[in-house]
């Protein structure tokens, strides 16, 4: 049996060519996301001047048109490429926000946010496949990683934007909200194109078409593995559901305590997320522990959260132990996910990669789609049985992670590629289903 030794993290740490751009993109598209998200429902009332009421359906609607779209997207990308399908949404995102606020009428705006809804859910799928395409080795993690503080930290500078902007111009504010958003989305695209591909995205698409979604659901392992992250995704879904629910039913605790929350998570993750997945990735861990390392963290956050709702202590121990506990979940969710981002994005076979991807982002749409539902039943039993079952969910989640190691491929395990102790490359591994 061969022995292995991992390389060093100097290749794979190289910065890829329009690095800069690609994330000054994300991070101005991040800004134009939290200049609405945080509102949607009001925004898009005011915006429009229809009722909440006929906002809230028409939303839910498109928003689920949006999930069935995302294998439409995938194959997309496979046939034209990611950069390319990205700049396609990112126009129509901006031309989506450019026309709100004419979209006045309920036709109008139905239409207008369908075609807006099918962009913004299609984009994660994109944007992975983006990194995929520009990137190798350990530069998808820590691009990973960046993407992720950026997209933090340019949600809340977009929330703090429009709290100034409707400080100034009162609820009219949200029309030109509307078309800041559209311009964000318009310069994102922009600084996007300038970024280069490691190959040439349609050069192969003979060799695509040939292949589709059999191909994906052939693959046990990936499925595996995304199955292994639906079950950490229900955790990522906490801390917007679960909490503040949690607080003022269970524990009967003021809800500013939830934007503190939120404000600690936001702020590590901005502040602090692209440190700590360079931790991880320079110790050499394989992604697939190092996943797993952030599922325990998550489950030690949510045991956390069963003890202080047994033992409910006074105001101020609860509020010094949920800002632990918010800290916790916030590590584990730093270390998760570049890790088990770049491992998706390494697994998914190149030709294919968007089928795969389309296929793995869909665990973290039906884990969001699911959780209000799910959380809103358990905590009407028992305020600590949803995070007894995060609990569960959460350390299924490492234990798989874990038993997937060996059928995943080598060079989507380690971050760095590996050569055999007599210098020669390690060989490849595809899972059987795909190598055949």
């Amino acid at each position: 049996m061969a022995v292995f030794r991992s390389r060093t993290a100097t290749a794979g740490e190289a910065k890829v060519a329009g690095e800069r751009s690609l994330l000054l993109g994300i991070g101005t598209s991040a800004i134009g996301i939290g200049m609405y998200v945080p509102f949607s429902l009001v925004f898009f009332h005011h915006v429009t001047g229809l009722s909440l009421t006929l906002v809230g359906l028409v939303m839910t609607v498109t928003g689920l048109a949006g999930l069935a779209f995302m294998p439409l997207a995938g194959s997309a990308v496979d046939r034209f490429g990611a950069k390319n399908v990205s700049l396609v949404l990112y126009g129509i995102r901006a031309l989506g926000f450019a026309l709100y606020p004419l979209a006045s009428s309920l036709p109008a705006f139905a239409a207008v946010s369908l075609v807006t809804a099918l962009a913004d859910r299609s984009f994660g799928v994109v944007q992975q496949s983006l990194i995929g395409e520009v990137a190798r080795g350990a530069a998808r993690d820590r691009l990973q990683a960046s993407t992720r503080a950026l997209q933090n930290a340019g949600m809340g500078a977009g929330a703090l934007l429009v709290s100034g902007v409707l400080a100034l111009w009162g609820t009219g504010g949200f029309t030109y909200t509307a078309w800041g958003n559209s311009l964000a989305f318009a310069l994102a695209g922009l600084l996007v194109s300038r970024v280069r591909t490691l190959r040439d995205a349609a050069a192969g698409s003979a060799g695509r078409a040939a292949a589709g979604y059999r191909m994906v659901l052939r693959d046990r392992p990936f499925l595996g593995l995304t199955a292994a992250n639906f079950l950490a995704a229900l955790g990522y879904s906490a801390l917007s559901v679960l909490f503040p629910l949690y607080l003022s039913t269970w524990l009967a605790a003021p809800d500013s305590l939830t934007g503190a929350a939120f404000t600690v998570n936001t702020v590590l993750c901005a502040g602090t997320g692209v440190l700590i997945a360079g931790r991880v990735r320079r110790s050499g861990a394989r992604r697939t522990r190092s996943a797993a390392l952030g599922a325990l963290l998550f489950a030690a956050a949510f045991v956390g959260q069963i003890v202080l709702g047994t033992l409910r202590p006074g105001q101020t121990v609860t509020l010094v132990a949920l800002l632990v506990i918010v800290v916790v979940y916030t590590v584990g969710e730093l270390v998760h996910s570049p890790s088990g981002g770049a491992l998706s994005v390494s697994a998914a076979p190149e030709a294919v990669r968007g089928r795969y991807l389309a296929t793995y982002q869909l665990s973290y749409s039906l884990a969001s789609a699911l959780a209000p539902s799910l959380f809103t039943a358990l905590i009407a039993v028992d305020g600590r049985l949803p995070w007894a079952v995060l609990t569960v969910a959460a350390l299924g989640a490492a234990l798989a992670l874990v038993r997937l190691e060996r059928h995943l491929p080598a060079e989507a395990v380690h971050a760095e590629p590996r050569v055999a102790a007599g210098g020669g490359p390690a060989p490849a591994r595809r899972p059987a289903a795909v190598a055949a």
